[in-house]
This record gives structure tokens, C-alpha cells and sequence, in this order.
């Protein structure tokens, strides 16, 4: 689990709270009901209307994901295939097919899978190209839809504010309400700027950044089944996946090992 983003807009709703707390303010007045059902009800309804309802769907499932899954480590990746380049090296590719029933990681195991089922290399990589090319498709659509919800709030805050000032010049001949009317009126406002930057457009940030991770984790994957069918060296196919996360050894480095 990668607790970034609930650390991050924790730290921040703490920092606005605790500074109006040393400005003198109250935390809770900023609790108003019908500004908040504006704001966060009224930006999820637009950002709803200017996509599509499977849009919506996907982003609210990748949303926990987001959230909750914890991005695959790289080091774990070669390691994994490591293993199995090794073991189709001693045993063969055919012994990859009981080895892969044990692999947690689903698209690894597909592709080990097709490869003992002896797809053809080219059209292995062009059907597990096809799917990194959907998942991060996937993960532009979730991530616009939370951009979305960063745009819109601000203005639906502003709506509220406007709705707020409509029912002050309702009320200019009873002076002594106008002051807590005048208050309540910005709530909304308040809230559309702060809900925006302290959730939305950070949660859209982070699902962009999780479908890099995820669709570059792929990439390896891909790169390391191909090896693999291949039957290429085990040593070899580790320095061109560390090559391919941007961590393998200098030349110089790799004559002082040896």
C-alpha cells in the first residue's frame, strides 16, 4: 500500500486547519452542509456529464487502487524472471508451464503461459503490447476524469458564493445577519479552491504517475517473456532489464566485478 496520497492531503487539510486555527478562526465553521453538497456533489455530477458513464466506473475503481495497491517493485520483476529464465534454461520452456501457476503477477503469468503454448514471438508481443497500450489508455481516462473535478470545483464554489449572496441582499434590512450570511456565502468558494487542490487534481496526478509505474512494469515484463521464450542467456536478459529501468552498471563498473 502506498500511503503517499493519504499522508500528502492529510499533511495539507492539517496545515489549512492549524493555520486557521493561529489566524483565530473556528475549523468548524467552515462546515457547512449546504456548501459542501454543492461542491463535492455538484463536481462529481459535471465531470460525470462530460465523459462517459464507463469513464466513471473505471476511475472510481481505479480510484481505491490508486489509493491502496502498493506499485510493483522493479527488483521483484527481474527477480521473477530471473527465476524462470533460469529454470527454462535447466529444464526447458515446457517446464515453465508448472511454474507459472505459482507467478502472483497476472500479466507475467500470462505471458509465460503463451509462450510455452508456443505463440509466436511476434504475435506475443503484439497481443501484450495491445494490453499496455489499454491500461494506460485506462489510466488517462481515470486520471481526466478526477483533472475534470480540479477544474470544475473552483467555479461550482463560486456558484455557491453567488447563491450565498443572492439570500444576503435578501436579508439587508435585518443588519445583524448579515455578517454570519456574508461568512457563509464564501464556504463555497472555500471549499471548490481547497477541494480542488487537496483532492482532485492531486488524486488525478497520482493515478497518472501509477499508470507510468504500472505500464513501464509491463514493459519489463514484456521485454523479460520474449527473453525468455527466446532462451537467451539469464545474465543477459537481467543487464537488458536493468538497462530498461535505467539502473544497469556502467562498463567500467562491470570490468572492476569481473
Amino acid at each position: 500500500m502506498d500511503l503517499a496520497t493519504l499522508i500528502g492531503i492529510v499533511l495539507a487539510f492539517a496545515a489549512i486547519m492549524i493555520s486557521m486555527v493561529m489566524e483565530g478562526g473556528n475549523p468548524a465553521a467552515i462546515i457547512a452542509p449546504p456548501a459542501m453538497l454543492l461542491v463535492f456533489v455538484g463536481t462529481f455530477g459535471v465531470a460525470m456529464a462530460s465523459g462517459l458513464m464507463k469513464d466513471t466506473v473505471t476511475s472510481l475503481k481505479t480510484l481505491s487502487k490508486a489509493i491502496l495497491t502498493k506499485a510493483h517493485a522493479a527488483d521483484d520483476t527481474i527477480g521473477a524472471v530471473m527465476d524462470l529464465a533460469e529454470r527454462a534454461r535447466r529444464e526447458g520452456l515446457l517446464a515453465l508451464e508448472e511454474a507459472a501457476k505459482s507467478v502472483s503477477d497476472p500479466f507475467l503469468k500470462k505471458g509465460i503461459e503463451m509462450a510455452v503454448d508456443g505463440t509466436d514471438p511476434d504475435e506475443l508481443r503484439e497481443i501484450l503490447e495491445a494490453e499496455i497500450t489499454a491500461a494506460r489508455q485506462r489510466g488517462k481516462a481515470s486520471g481526466k476524469l478526477f483533472e475534470s473535478m480540479g477544474g470544475f470545483a473552483p467555479t461550482l464554489g463560486i456558484i455557491g458564493t453567488v447563491l450565498g449572496l443572492v439570500h444576503v441582499l435578501e436579508n439587508l434590512s435585518e443588519p445583524d445577519k448579515l455578517g454570519p450570511l456574508i461568512s457563509g456565502a464564501f464556504i463555497a468558494t472555500l471549499w471548490g479552491v481547497m477541494s480542488a487542490n487537496v483532492f482532485w487534481l492531486p488524486i488525478g496526478n497520482k493515478i497518472k504517475r501509477m499508470t507510468e509505474v504500472e505500464c513501464h512494469h509491463m514493459e519489463l515484463v514484456l521485454e523479460g517473456v520474449l527473453s525468455v521464450q527466446a532462451g537467451s542467456n539469464p545474465r543477459i536478459i537481467e543487464q537488458k532489464l536493468l538497462s530498461l529501468m535505467g539502473t544497469a552498471p556502467q562498463a567500467s563498473e562491470m570490468e572492476q566485478a569481473a
